[in-house]
């Protein structure tokens, strides 16, 4: 004799049992909430316009404007409904794991079911801010199978750390699991990597940008930055000073002080870095100091490697690495998910990314099947970029200072040709290092191409990930018989280019990397020596 079956409040069947030793049917999974503590983070924003308040009560002596008081006015009122909609937003929004999907429940008016298959959830990023540690939350976001825009993923805010670490374990369940036969760990943070954190053209650019932003805060609190004395002091210290060495000092001000926001930088972004296979199928990056974040990687997603060298980076000899991979949200997202190894020594940077694709990295000149090396690009090439960069830098300033000084004053004049003489020669230096970076090749499964001056970027694409082909000329570089070809892939920036081939070659090259793709557009030679279409 069996119970008759029973439902839960949702609806939904509970197991069953019977007497006669059958087995009970499993019961449907339970719907889940967040954290109530999602209210909490809701609310963080809250920070940056009590603070500003009260920067201004403190500049200004205690004494509140009316329009100080409309502003708090203002951020109560928010305040009230930001609250409100959260509670709301917090109250319908609940989940559960079944055997076979992630469903996802939202909405007051609208309900809204979203159901993925666990089996096309590729990537599982935590991501904790400091307002998240503190109130022990963490934020998951899976990463599924062609999401672009970010309509392919799910997010999940203020889970609890403890339950976000079993939810990512359910959600991964389905990724081939096995032992990884060598040391799981590719890569752990080295701090005398930080030699490196200052490498890179925001050392300066991220002085005048945190300059800016703090000119922005302070001026919305009603603050003028140049009416404040220690500031007009300065200024009219280094007019009234000897140009050749205040100039000079200043600048060392600036990189000195860049220099220390990029090692600050570089301890938050990757303190505690681990790079590792956590099983046979899943390669999983973990870093952060006080935003903390674990991106995890299903194998049959990764679909390559980019060896990044920045101009200055590459000078000191270093290199990052960056994972070329679905399920890692739009661009923007996956410029911050992707990353693999920080700033570090060029042959850790080359271990690394072999560790990743498993197997050896196509680092070097290697990749020509009959050389050994990769097939350079025509010398035309060379010419193109020498002649961009005198028309694009060297005439414009040149002739701009020739015109101001023609039009105010004879200094300009002199500054004119100055400028010439000095941006010439480096202009020609760029377009040779751009020109020699310049190489495409075949290595095995992969495609490899390198481009890249100010940032030279080493590419290794397995083959079967490209989905399509672009070719694309202009008329200069028609009549210089170059054409540039676009490799589509569902993952990373989506497209990867190989520029100024040789129009002859590129067809051929492209169908070699991927055959199948272009064979009904190439002609091949017919028996009596005559083209003729391929089938």
């Amino acid at each position: 004799m069996s119970t008759p079956w029973k439902g839960n409040d949702d609806g939904a069947p509970t197991a069953t049992s019977y007497a006669d030793g059958q087995p009970a049917t499993p019961a449907a999974p339970e719907w889940r909430r967040l954290s109530p503590r999602t209210l909490l983070v809701h609310c963080g924003w809250l920070g940056a316009p009590l603070g500003s308040l009260a920067l201004t009560a403190l500049a200004t002596g205690g004494r509140i404007t009316g329009g100080a008081w409309l502003t708090l006015a203002a951020i109560a009122t928010a305040f009230a409904v930001v609250t409100a909609a959260g509670l709301i937003r917090w109250a319908r929004t609940d989940f559960r794991v079944t055997g076979e999907s992630l469903d996802v429940r939202s909405g007051l008016l609208t309900r809204r079911l979203r159901s993925v298959p666990l089996h096309r959830i590729r990537t599982v990023d935590l991501t904790a801010s400091p307002l998240h540690r503190l109130l022990g939350v963490t934020v998951l976001r899976a990463g599924t199978a062609g999401s672009g825009e970010g309509s392919g993923e799910l997010s999940l805010e203020a889970l609890p750390v403890a339950e976000g670490e079993r939810l990512r374990a359910e959600l991964l369940a389905r990724a081939a699991t096995g032992a990884v036969a060598e040391d799981p760990v590719l890569a752990r943070i080295s701090w005398r990597w930080l030699r490196y954190a200052p490498l890179t053209f925001w050392v300066v650019g991220g002085v005048f940008a945190a300059g800016g932003s703090a000119y922005r805060a302070l001026h919305e609190m009603g603050i003028e930055p140049w009416k404040l004395g220690f500031v007009r002091r300065a200024f009219e210290e280094f007019g009234t000073g000897m140009l050749w060495l205040t100039i000079p000092a200043a600048l060392l001000v600036v990189i000195v002080l860049g220099t220390v926001g990029a090692i600050v930088l570089y301890v938050e972004n990757w303190w505690s870095y681990r790079l590792e296979w956590a099983d046979a199928g899943t390669l999983r990056v973990q870093r952060g100091l006080l935003t903390t974040r674990s991106v995890t990687i299903e194998r049959a997603r990764l679909r390559g490697v980019v060896l990044r060298e920045p101009l200055l980076l590459r000078a000191g000899g270093g290199a990052t690495v960056r994972a070329v991979a679905g399920g890692l949200g739009n661009k923007e997202e996956n410029r911050k998910r992707s990353g693999l190894l920080p700033p570090a020594p060029r042959r850790e940077a080359v271990r690394v990314a072999g560790g990743a694709l498993q197997s050896p990295f196509p680092s070097e000149e290697l990749t020509d099947s009959q050389h050994g090396r990769l097939i350079r690009h025509p010398r035309v090439a060379l010419r193109r970029r020498r002649m961009r960069g005198l028309l694009f830098v060297v005439l414009p300033g040149s002739a701009l200072l020739a015109g101001l000084g023609a039009a105010f004053t004879p200094v300009l004049l002199h500054a004119a040709w100055i400028y010439a003489v000095v941006t010439t020669p480096m202009v020609l230096w760029l377009a040779r290092d751009a020109y020699r970076n310049l190489g495409h090749g075949i290595a095995g499964r992969h495609l490899v191409t390198r481009s890249g001056t100010f940032s030279r970027d080493t590419l290794a694409l397995r083959r079967e990930a490209v989905a399509a082909w672009t070719f694309t000329t202009s008329p200069f570089t028609r009549r210089a018989g170059l054409v540039t070809l676009t490799a589509a892939v569902a993952a990373g920036e989506e497209g990867y280019r190989i520029p100024d081939l040789a129009e002859g070659t590129a067809p051929g090259f492209a169908a070699a990397a991927t055959p199948g793709i272009l064979d009904e557009f190439l002609t091949r030679p017919a028996r009596n020596g005559g083209p003729t279409p391929a089938a």
